[in-house]
């Protein structure tokens, strides 16, 4: 019986496939350092744009990007847009006078529904 085995390859331990002809992408490495003085290493494409802080890996702290000489880079926050909440909204819309009349109108037909109601079935 030995005589008919099939002889080949394990599987999954060899691939097929060459490197021979494969050209990678451009990529640029990014270098950030943690609070701790922790440094990692992160590999973008070329074109993409570097993010100034990035998620350490190993300790799941936030890394700020480091210049070529080892510096941290100086962020430049420049003009952030302030998220507007709702009340912000509102009072683009309405005055405080205005709104606590509204209130007030609210309270007094609430308080006059609660006093209608019928107690039991």
């Amino acid at each position: 019986m030995a005589d008919r085995s099939l002889r080949g390859m394990r599987l999954g331990s060899q691939s097929l496939q060459s490197e021979e002809g494969v050209e990678f992408s451009p990529r640029k490495k990014a270098v950030y350092q943690t609070t701790d003085g922790s440094t990692f290493e992160v590999v973008f494409a070329a074109e993409a744009e570097i993010p100034d802080s990035w998620q350490s890996p190993k300790s799941g702290q936030e890394g700020l990007l480091l210049s070529a000489d080892g510096k941290r880079v100086d962020i430049d926050r420049g003009d952030v847009k302030v998220p507007r909440t709702h009340w912000d909204m509102l009072l683009e819309r309405r005055t405080r006078p205005e709104l606590e009349e509204l209130l007030q109108e609210r309270l007094d037909f609430l308080r006059a529904r609660k006093g209608q109601q019928k107690i039991g079935a």
